[in-house]
């Protein structure tokens, strides 16, 4: 009896604790929905969960951040509308963006102090610069060097030991080269040495035709990269590799190991890509002496063949000759075709404004001959695109549904040429739907400012931000693109870009149409998990930026806001409340994360929106030289799904 009792108090115990958790439940998830997750944990959701390969996280959603307030001092997302001030356009082509002398005080800034100074400098010296330009002093003398026709360039360049080490070890091509020019290197490699550290014996030199002519900051492209490795190569025999690099992007490599190319891969100018020489392979010998006693056994008789060694060796004199064919590139040493090596679609001739040898060499002569005369990218050229039907549309009197804010340099000429000719030529920009823009800072050269100044009255397609260029202040650039797309054209989505970047405008319209149209976003392709460099040629340090990780970030190269994010980004920095980072796509990932604190953001990830080149149907491609454009607008057009142009 007594156990009865407890059985039947116990499954009533349990019965009562079931219906009470069955209440509870029913009661708490409602009220997690409709507070926003605001009485749990923010930890959990403050970072996406590991992703094991870019692809998986696609099609996922990202987390909304925590919503924390800024302070009581900022205004609520919805008033950000009412501080849209309807500047009337001035009509000429200088942001609008408001500088004083108050914006970048360093003396007011607890972070980035050093960044704040250089800005002040860059400021003032722009605005003086501009201000000069715009009183025209110096006008007159741009327009004589475009009336006194094209530069002329020497047909013959030579430069002994002496003068080609005086040089920086670079010897300029004014005009590039043109087809049949060659260049002619007489030295000799050094002996091979141990490695500082790895102390593993090596030697090797690199010979590169450069395009000199690039924006400062900027490393000059590799439009021929090759590298004859003596010692010291990982499979431990001698090498030769070519390749291209534009903008830190290197294309696949041509490696020449010592076994002629196959008969079924292509020639270049009838050409093999690779000659044969003798690899010291003890396998290789056996086998061929193998190989003639067995015909001398069967009576067959021994063709004649010649062996080659590899064409350089430590401390021989050797006399290299590079010459411009139809299809690309040949490399002859000692009188013996070694390589060819095929022109890659982005590069011309006439880019190859320099050439560089640096490593384990000895240069005794460089001689470069039947060179052109003129270069096409002078003044002469710049008339010839001067035509309307490269100019930008009106500036629209309706609000627009899409703004495009292109960063760009003031000699970028070529870039900008190549967009006006792609992707600027669709539909939606013809209709000004969308509106594009190219945001360029002052150049330190007057001639190129004063050639940008005619450029911009031209086109009309140009917003000059006042400060002197600089690779660590472009995120100002970023602010006034803001500032443009949010209030000079009212644009409901704001979008920033490279000039090195194809945009698919249709599809990326089309994406920023997916998310609801109340909803705050930023979509890009965004890395959740970047850390500071705190070493290297882009080390950040402590004082920049004293976090170990950075906030979710869009790739630089292109991404899209929602008109709220952007005119609160405007806000803030009139204020002089918005903290400024060199690294403008880690700035704009703060800004947002900022923002997120007073209204939910949506981050939305794709990988189309491609950082390190092209893929197959993109939303945008990045590192696209001038012809390069020219190629993905003829694809673009011609088919219905976006292919890539050969890689570099």
């Amino acid at each position: 009896m007594f156990i009865s009792l407890t059985k039947q108090r116990f499954v009533q115990i349990l019965i009562i604790v079931g219906f009470l958790y069955i209440v509870l439940v029913s009661v708490e998830i409602p009220f997690v929905f409709l507070t926003g997750f605001s009485s749990l944990s923010q930890e959990s959701l403050t970072r996406l969960p590991g992703l094991s390969r870019e692809v998986n996280v696609q099609e996922k959603d990202s987390p909304i951040r925590p919503l924390n307030w800024v302070s009581k001092s900022s205004p609520p997302p919805a008033q950000f509308l009412h501080h849209r001030r309807q500047l009337k356009y001035q009509g000429g082509f200088i942001s609008n963006l408001s500088f004083d002398a108050k914006t970048f005080d360093p003396t007011t800034k607890d972070r980035s102090l050093e960044l704040h100074k250089s800005a002040k400098v860059a400021w003032e010296l722009g605005r003086k610069l501009w201000e000069e330009l715009e009183s025209r002093n110096f006008v007159i003398n741009s327009t004589e060097n475009v009336n006194n026709g094209s530069e002329q360039c020497p047909h013959l360049v030579s430069l002994s030991a002496s003068e080609f080490l005086d040089h920086g070890n670079v010897m300029e091509l004014p005009c590039g080269l043109t087809l049949g020019s060659y260049v002619t290197v007489v030295g000799k490699p050094r002996g091979i040495h141990p490695r500082t550290k790895s102390k593993v014996a090596f030697s090797q030199f690199i010979m590169e035709l450069q395009g000199l002519r690039t924006v400062d900051g900027e490393e000059p492209p590799r439009i021929l990269h090759f590298n004859p490795r003596l010692k010291g190569d990982w499979n431990r025999k001698p090498v030769i590799e070519l390749n291209t690099c534009f903008r830190m992007q290197w294309g696949s490599a041509l490696l020449c190991e010592g076994w002629k190319s196959e008969a079924y891969d292509e020639t270049v100018d009838g050409e093999v890509k690779c000659e044969k020489w003798i690899r010291d392979d003890n396998n290789f010998s056996d086998e061929s002496k193998l190989k003639w006693w067995l015909q001398r056994l069967v009576g067959q008789k021994k063709s004649l063949t010649v062996n080659w060694p590899f064409p350089f060796a430590e401390n021989k004199l050797f006399v290299l000759t590079l010459s411009a064919g139809m299809e690309g590139y040949h490399v002859n040493v000692d009188g013996r075709h070694i390589t060819s090596f095929p022109y890659r679609t982005g590069y011309t001739l006439e880019d190859a404004t320099g050439l560089t040898l640096n490593g384990d060499i000895d240069v005794h002569a460089v001689f470069a001959s039947s060179l052109p005369t003129s270069h096409p990218s002078d003044a002469t050229q710049k008339n010839l695109e001067m035509s309307n039907q490269w100019k930008a549309p009106p500036l629209p009197e309706q609000p627009v549904d899409l703004f495009i804010g292109i960063l760009s340099a003031g000699n970028n000429f070529a870039e900008r040429m190549a967009i006006r000719k792609s992707w600027m030529q669709h539909n939606l920009v013809k209709s000004s739907i969308v509106h594009v823009r190219f945001f360029v800072a002052v150049h330190p050269r007057k001639e190129v400012n004063v050639e940008l100044k005619n450029e911009a009255e031209f086109f009309g397609d140009i917003v000059i931000v006042p400060y002197m260029d600089n690779y660590d202040l472009v995120v100002l650039k970023t602010v006034a693109i803001c500032e443009y797309g949010g209030r000079t054209v009212s644009a409901k989505f704001i979008m920033k870009c490279d000039d090195d970047t194809f945009v698919r405008v249709d599809a990326v319209m089309n994406e920023a149409k997916k998310v609801n149209g109340d909803r705050s976003f930023y979509i890009g392709n965004i890395n959740y998990y970047h850390k500071p460099l705190r070493f290297g040629k882009w080390a950040v340090t402590y004082e920049e930026w004293p976090e170990e990780k950075y906030p979710p970030n869009a790739d630089g190269p292109g991404y899209i806001l929602s008109s709220d994010i952007a005119l609160f980004i405007v806000f803030e920095f009139e204020r002089h409340n918005l903290r400024l980072f060199k690294m403008e796509d880690v700035s704009m990932g703060m800004w947002v994360e900022r923002f997120n604190r007073l209204k939910p953001v949506d981050y939305v990830h794709t990988i189309k929106f491609c950082q390190f080149g092209c893929i197959e149907d993109y939303y945008t491609a990045h590192y696209q030289s001038p012809r390069q454009m020219m190629c993905l607008w003829k694809k673009f057009q011609r088919q219905a799904k976006p292919q890539c142009c050969n890689m570099r």
